[in-house]
């Protein structure tokens, strides 16, 4: 099908405008099944029309926020069910052989009035008059009493022509309605009635029915004609009129026999405050059970819900059980397998294939699409599957071409006011208030949403989360989120009426972090939660710095608790292309990425990232000390340990927050150092904060003393569980795998594979890495050591970890000398005399020397806690112990 408005918008004919139709296969799979079920069940024997009790299911509702393809695709399912030619091969032959009749009806120009029910009503018959070129006496009648009591002196194919139903099929109505006059005279035997007026004729047909004549049951006797006929005939009594249709269409020979596909597009149209269209619109399905409805619009259809008792005929579940409300059909798009009885689908957005598909399709010129491939990536990426965007970009497209320019992709990067024209038409003035307000959000609740639009109570909010421009997650943390492209545009608007200005921008920036920091205080006092903390943090960090708000409060404590557990979700925030910090939001934000991206990014980078952000001046005070403290833990890994110390010691002295965690550093630094006294020392005054376990168990395991270092570790692991801190209790259980895997190969595969199953989803780099350099431990003595060690000097070279090498040349000392291998060992000494030029960790050297029972070349600067031959002869002791269970093995 030609896109007309596409076509004339350029000189160049050269080109095929397209209207696009882009594979909706899944809801065709949904209407065809709920179609046959229909089917199947309105030709058994024994189907009664005149049910007025049975649960309705004759039905199926597509609903989607507006511009996502509905009128598209009821557009499609109608040429579909017209003929085979029309129908995409990719949807596959339907199984049914009944005829269909397809009707389609916009409600969105029936709707400006409760009387144009009388559209709706006429379109269907005039639909009938054509597809069967015979008369419905039941209904007929009825209607011409109806036409000649609501619209008196008034022709009805004069009104047919005036409103715009006019089509092939309009003469043939009035002719209809005249012959079934003339069947019902004839079948009362009163032809004098033919030309008389409609009240005559109908009350001669009620009388008829009322004695029980057989002539007149059999042409129009439906249990409930005469009551029909009897009540003023008004627009209340044309919607039951249906009832009529339904017992005529039931009353068919084989042969004429058809079902009648009725889609009603833009259902949202008929919306009001007492529901009076949409009453008589619900009258009609009940009525005529034996048609089936394809009912499009923006909002689920809310018939199965009990709260509209009173306000609609038919309510609740049991009377529409595929409309019953669940967690798929509420917001979430049905899974594939879902049950034939479901009737609700949500139409998602397009898939970035099919977007692609859709735009290539779109413009065509000489077989190839006239869209170039970047610039349909561009307009793909912006639209977030939104078809209504896809067009309006087509439209952009080629308006910049009839400027002679070439379009860029550049030129796609933005949004458009049609598309939030679209969405704000419907909506109240709070509503488009609250839509504004969690534009601000990721991801909200009902409180987030109420709080950030400065609401004091939520109806507003449920009102909005109802609307399928709001997706839902039942399981998310805040389950509701705005469409992406509907929230680019309203965070882009400059041409709706009541825009905010930037200072309503700023106002509601500054409830949605206080209400984020509420969240998060509230639930930090009933007990800790990762997952709340970082989703705050995440967002409170990109509303302080995109608006520039000054009272960072909250997200201080939140900071330090942040990196307290040392688990290191990303935050995602600045990326390395923005510009340098000039609020202290930003600072805060680039200080917290600096420390996360340090898992994934080269410590030099982390150290100078960390530096930027101090030489700002913009941090406020109590963040400050953490920033020196990462930068000098960044220095460390980096064997910079000058630097290291002096950050340390800056941060310790200070006494804030972080001074314990300092400490630690230093005794730590002690220890690379080679002074294991003052180390150990330093652990007393530790405690939980300076983590005493982890300082001790690593002097521990340097010194062989695999006991005392299980134990420091296990001890460790115990109290981060206690404290509930994952990063803490995984770091135990590396440091516990590595003193277990020079001693106790078997037990050491245990607790190494316990130790990845803690670290999963943690992040951690440098501990994820040292496992690596564990399992090397664990297999030393074995074939294919050497050859791993390689690889896992590339990957920590490429962290930035430069201090883990020293422990990839210590397995490999240790693993060269349980077979003896002395030039491998002793070149592997020299590697880590090398590493170790600094003095930094010069103790894995002697350690090198003690395994191989092999003298030191001069007198050791290392400090042990015990006497050096004590250190030399555990060391030995563990060489032997593996050799004597290698030979065991074998």
């Amino acid at each position: 099908m030609a896109d007309l408005r596409a076509l004339f918008s350029s000189n160049n004919p050269a080109f095929d405008a397209a209207e696009a139709f882009t594979d909706r296969q899944h809801q065709w799979a949904l209407v065809a099944a709920a179609l046959e079920e229909h089917l199947r069940r309105t030709s058994t024997p024994g189907y009664d029309v005149e049910d007025l009790e049975a649960p309705r299911t004759n039905l199926i509702v597509f609903h989607g926020v507006g511009g996502v393809g509905k009128s598209t695709l009821l557009r499609k399912i109608e040429a579909a069910l017209s003929g085979a030619e029309h129908r995409p091969d990719q949807w596959g032959a339907p199984t049914w052989t009944q005829p269909l009749l397809p009707i389609r009806i916009d409600l969105s120009r029936s709707a400006s009035t409760g009387s144009d029910f009388e559209r709706v009503i006429l379109t269907i018959r005039l639909a009938l008059a054509g597809a069967l070129g015979r008369t419905l006496p039941s209904f007929d009648v009825a209607l011409r009493h109806y036409w000649e009591h609501a619209h008196p002196g008034e022709p009805l194919d004069e009104y047919i022509r005036r409103t715009g139903l006019s089509g092939r099929f309009a003469e043939m109505l009035p002719q209809q309605l005249q012959a079934g006059v003339g069947e019902v005279a004839a079948a009362l035997a009163l032809p004098g009635l033919v030309g008389s007026a409609a009240g005559q004729l109908t009350n001669a047909l009620v009388s008829a029915l009322r004695e029980r004549q057989a002539r007149a049951q059999a042409l129009a006797g439906a249990t409930r004609t005469a009551a029909l006929l009897e009540a003023t005939p008004d627009l209340e009594a044309l919607s039951y009129y249906s009832h009529l249709l339904a017992w005529d269409l039931s009353r068919l020979p084989a042969k004429k026999a058809i079902t009648p596909v009725v889609l009603l597009d833009t259902f949202e149209d008929t919306g009001d405050r007492h529901r009076d269209f949409e009453r008589l619109l619900q009258r009609l399905v009940w009525l005529m059970p034996n048609v089936f409805f394809v009912i499009g619009g923006r909002s689920r259809l809310p018939w199965a819900d009990p709260a509209l008792h009173g306000q609609l005929d038919w309510t609740g579940p049991a009377a529409w059980p595929g409309l019953a409300t669940d967690s798929a059909s509420l917001t979430v798009p049905q899974p594939r397998a879902a049950g034939s009885g479901a009737r609700q689908h949500l139409i998602g957005d397009l898939s970035p294939e099919d977007c692609e598909a859709h735009l290539a399709r779109r413009l065509v010129q000489d077989g190839q699409p006239l869209i170039s491939a970047d610039i349909r990536a561009a307009i793909t990426a912006r639209s977030h599957g939104l078809p209504l965007h896809l067009d309006l970009a087509v439209s952009r497209f080629l308006e910049i071409r009839r400027t002679g320019r070439t379009p860029a992709p550049t030129d796609f990067d933005c949004t458009f006011p049609a598309l939030l024209a679209r969405t704000l038409s419907d909506l109240t003035p709070e509503e488009r208030h609250l839509l504004r307000s969690v534009a601000l959000l990721d991801a909200f609740d009902l409180d987030l949403a109420t709080q950030t639009a400065g609401l004091t109570h939520q109806a507003a909010a449920r009102r909005l989360t109802e609307r399928p421009l709001i997706s839902e997650n039942p399981y998310a943390l805040w389950p509701y989120h705005l469409h992406r492209a509907i929230r680019s545009a309203v965070r882009d608007d400059q041409h709706s009426d009541d825009r905010w200005t930037d200072a309503d921008w700023h106002q509601a920036a500054t409830r949605a972090l206080a209400a984020l920091g509420d969240q998060w205080t509230k639930a930090a006092a009933h007990g800790p939660s990762r997952m709340l903390l970082v989703a705050c943090l995440r967002q409170g960090l990109r509303l302080a710095r995109d608006h520039r708000l000054t009272g960072l409060g909250w997200l201080i404590e939140a900071a330090y608790v942040y990196t307290d557990d040392s688990v290191w979700e990303p935050l995602a925030l600045p990326s390395p292309t923005d510009p340098a910090p000039d609020t202290p939001a930003d600072a805060v934000a680039e200080l917290l990425t600096a420390i996360t991206r340090r898992q994934r990014e080269h410590r030099q980078r982390t150290a100078d990232r960390l530096t930027a952000v101090l030489e700002t001046g913009l941090l406020p005070a109590e963040l400050t000390e953490m920033a020196l403290y990462y930068r000098a833990k960044a220095h460390k890994d980096l064997s910079q340990n000058d630097a290291a110390r002096t950050g340390m010691q800056q941060v310790a002295d200070a006494d804030g927050r972080l001074a314990l965690k300092a400490r630690r550093g230093l005794a730590n630094l002690a220890r690379l150092a080679g002074d294991f006294p003052t180390a150990l020392a330093a652990v007393p005054a530790l405690g939980w904060q300076g983590r005493h376990h982890r300082v001790l168990g690593d002097i521990r395991w340097s010194e062989a003393d695999t006991g005392l270092a299980v134990a420091a570790f296990e001890a460790g692991r115990a109290e981060a569980e206690q404290h509930g801190a994952a990063g803490e209790r995984a770091m135990m259980q590396v440091r516990l795998a590595l003193a277990v895997s020079f001693a106790d190969p078997d037990r050491a595969e245990d607790e190494l594979a316990l130790a990845h199953q803690l670290l999963e989803g943690l992040d951690q780099r440098s501990n994820t890495l040292l496992a690596l350099v564990v399992a090397l431990i664990k297999e030393a003595g074995t074939s294919g050591v050497t050859d791993r060690a390689q690889g896992l000097h590339a990957e920590i070279e490429a962290a930035g970890l430069p201090f883990l090498h020293r422990f990839v040349e210590l397995a490999l000392a240790f693993h060269h000398a349980v077979r003896g291998e002395d030039q491998d060992l002793a070149d592997t000494i020299n590697r880590l005399r090398a590493l170790t030029a600094t003095g930094d960790f010069a103790y894995f050297t002697d350690i090198a020397h003690f395994m191989a029972a092999l003298p030191l070349p001069g007198p050791s600067t290392i400090r042990w806690t015990t006497s050096e031959d004590d250190v030399r002869s555990s060391w030995r002791g563990l060489v032997e112990d593996r050799q004597e269970h290698l030979l065991a093995g074998n």
